[in-house]
């Protein structure tokens, strides 16, 4: 069977379903009743998610929660958390509700610089190309000054540029590597609009412009969040675990994620779940931050660890430096409700009041990782989450859930375990 269409895109969105359900799907009319079952009742709202992009069918939701207790810099936090994956919302309330009463989160930002740059082939002489840009480096400015005039008036705009060699790496490769302050807003559009302008006046005969383009790579837009504490403060109640010994071995998971990538990539993936989960509630492009954070962790040649840890003289000092290139203004944070209504609830942060919270963020769920992995193991907590997506899967009632969930207060959770015992109340 032929599954290949022409005129897609100008279907209606009845006709793009219609279409599908019959090329691809057995039960026709279960898939078609399942994808108009996620449009939003709300006509006008629905038409703004069908214009966020294109071919669009249908919504796919995603839990939408709150960690609550966060003190960051002396204010107090409940941060919103798109992801669906169990435990990293309950794991992360937990984790501020710790440091809430050990001082808090500290941040600091350490930059906020980003970068575009205009990639071109240049076969000439290195001196000529070099002399050339001299002369028209302040026509290159000015060429963008209609473009940057309201980002300047907000304390933004283009900060320098830079003609770079990389000829070493490439034949007659050059850039011009331009730098931006983009104030509250992420600046892609603002970015990319300039890089054309520049790209466009920067003409000499065998100048070849390839592509100009931002770089989600912003090693200079930077944040830091720390906690610490006592050692002897790690550990609450009437814990059986050496504080001491806990701390070091908590070190240790971390002197191992920076030598050992197999670890790192899961460790660090673990950061980005707090990370991932902020930037995807404010309407934030967690790809780039994803992309971004990743490169970061190789810059010294080796993928490492994105925290670091420290005991010295009886205090326990836990930290993450991390480029975050974001926005409170512009893109989707303007248009989708959810991003808006979370912004509000951050208390309608700057994009650099954005960046230490969801440092934070990441920085509290390495912490629980770490904390479960080098205590009890990640399993147990991870297992009692994913209970109830297990019962939802065998479509256990009310009832059966509240036995089942009793049931494993004092029982190790295994699917196969949940699996046996559901057979018993059946």
């Amino acid at each position: 069977m032929v599954r290949r269409i022409t005129g897609f895109s100008k279907f209606s969105k009845e006709e793009k379903i219609d279409w599908l359900v019959k090329a691809f799907f057995n039960k026709q009319s279960i898939t078609k009743e399942t994808l108009i079952k996620y449009w939003n009742t709300d006509e006008k709202l629905q038409r703004l998610h069908d214009d966020f992009i294109e071919n669009t069918i249908s919504n796919f939701y995603l839990p939408y929660g709150v960690a609550p207790n966060f003190i960051i810099d002396g204010i107090d936090y409940t941060i919103p958390m798109v992801i669906e994956e169990s435990s990293v919302v309950a794991a992360a309330s937990l984790i501020g509700k710790f440091w809430s009463t050990r001082g808090g989160f500290k941040t600091e930002i350490l930059g906020t610089t980003k970068i575009g740059q205009v990639h071109f082939i240049y076969e000439g002489d290195a001196v000529e190309i070099e002399a050339y840009f001299k002369d028209v480096k302040k026509d290159l400015l000015a060429s963008t000054e209609s473009i940057t005039a309201n980002m300047r008036k907000r304390g933004g705009g283009i900060l320098d540029i830079e003609l770079r060699s990389k000829t070493e790496e490439l034949d007659h490769y050059y850039q011009l590597h331009v730098t931006f302050e983009t104030k509250d807003s992420m600046g892609a559009n603002f970015i990319n609009s300039c890089l054309e302008e520049i790209a466009s006046r920067f003409e000499k005969e065998g100048i070849h412009i390839v592509m100009s383009i931002l770089s989600n790579y912003v090693p200079e837009c930077l944040v830091r969040a720390e906690v610490s504490c006592k050692v002897e403060e790690l550990i609450q109640g009437t814990s059986e675990i050496d504080p001491n010994e806990y701390a070091r071995k908590f070190k240790t998971a971390i002197d191992i994620a920076n030598v050992e990538p197999h670890r790192a990539v899961t460790h660090n993936k673990g950061i980005m779940n707090g990370i991932d989960a902020v930037v995807l509630a404010t309407g934030n492009d967690f790809r780039a931050i994803e992309s971004c954070a990743h490169a970061y962790a190789a810059k010294d040649g080796r993928y490492k660890s994105l925290t670091q840890c420290e005991v010295k003289d009886g205090v326990f000092r836990f930290w993450i430096e991390i480029p975050l290139a974001l926005g409170t203004v512009g893109g989707l944070t303007a248009l989708h409700p959810m991003a808006k209504l979370s912004l509000e609830l951050l208390q309608n942060p700057s994009a650099e009041e954005l960046m230490k919270i969801i440092a934070v963020a990441g920085l509290a769920q390495n912490f629980a990782a770490l904390r479960a992995l080098t205590t009890t193991g990640i399993q147990k907590g991870h297992m009692k989450m994913h209970l109830m997506n297990i019962l939802n899967q065998l479509g256990a009632t009310n009832e059966e859930k509240e036995l089942t969930v009793a049931h494993f207060e004092k029982v190790p959770v295994t699917h196969s375990a949940v699996h046996e015992f559901y057979k018993t109340l059946k």
